[in-house]
């Protein structure tokens, strides 16, 4: 397997006692791009995307399943994650960056108990944190859980939904200035202007590099494999351990080669009733998240 051209590792010659100095949670549901934006920050000289980095909890743990304790990208050799230990000292986010030599660290855990936890650690080590609200029409998101999990229950998938939009909003409510909302749909459609806002919002100075996210080293716990699947074949891995797209979305993934591509998949697939479902039982939530692609 020949590594990809990508941006070393080790990007800080002079490591302080805590090279981390700022954490970044993207927050809202699964299915909404968080690896896409993670693999753009990620793609930063200063940053580094962990991917979910609740997973670290399952690193070393036989009885996890695989996909679930290693590099997405490079599996067991990964060489990030086969030097991370457990429990991490003096936390999660402070490995991380000396592993690294990124003194930024991006996470898109979802679980809000998992983000208050580290929030509270970083609180502790006087480290700021900010928060990205990645929003994408609730249809869209549904339909994507329901294409990959068509024997769950439509009804309990959109609640799950409202209940997780809802929780990430009092989350946020919680700390009023320390966090930003991007829509997927925008970061889709203008990236540039996208990536520029967030890059400010961070302190972070912006980096063309930034949009050609598939040309970077990414070495992502969790996430969409789809997404990842453009940066393994962009680099030549030839055997990536999980980026390997599934059938019921292998057409629209190996048509992509980089960039940005808004997925309205969901426009056509939806079925009515699940449609209506939706609407009736998270209509009213979803209204600021409609994404109307006729406009």
């Amino acid at each position: 397997m020949r590594a990809p051209p990508m941006a070393p590792i080790f990007r800080h010659p002079f490591m302080t006692e805590r090279l981390h100095r700022l954490a970044v949670a993207i927050c809202g549901a699964g299915h909404s791009g968080s690896t896409l934006l993670g693999l753009v920050l990620g793609s930063h000289s200063e940053c580094f995307y962990a991917g979910e980095a609740k997973k670290t909890l399952f690193i070393g743990n036989l009885e996890k399943p695989r996909r679930k304790r290693v590099c997405k990208i490079c599996g067991e050799g990964c060489p990030v994650w086969s030097r991370f230990t457990q429990p991490p000292e003096p936390d999660v986010y402070a490995q991380v960056a000396r592993l690294t030599g990124a003194p930024v660290i991006v996470d898109s855990t979802k679980k809000v108990d998992w983000l208050r936890a580290r929030a509270e650690e970083l609180d502790a080590a006087g480290v700021p944190h900010k928060r990205i609200f990645l929003a994408r029409d609730g249809r869209a998101v549904v339909n994507s859980r329901v294409r990959k999990y068509p024997d769950e229950d439509p009804r309990q998938v959109v609640d799950g939904w409202a209940a997780q939009i809802r929780e990430t909003q009092a989350f946020l409510d919680e700390r009023p200035d320390d966090w930003m909302l991007l829509r997927y749909e925008t970061l889709a459609t203008a990236p540039e202007a996208s990536v520029r806002e967030v890059c400010a919002f961070l302190g972070l100075s912006f980096e063309p590099e930034m949009l050609r996210y598939q040309t970077r080293e990414h070495h992502p716990l969790g996430g969409n494999t789809g997404t990842q699947s453009v940066v393994a074949r962009a680099g030549d891995v030839d055997d990536p351990a999980f980026a390997t797209v599934p059938e019921r979305s292998r057409d629209y993934y190996e048509s992509l080669r980089g960039g940005f591509r808004l997925d309205t998949r969901w426009e056509t697939e939806l079925p009515d009733a699940v449609r209506e479902l939706f609407d009736a039982r998270a209509g009213d939530l979803n209204a600021p998240f409609r994404w109307d692609s006729s406009c």
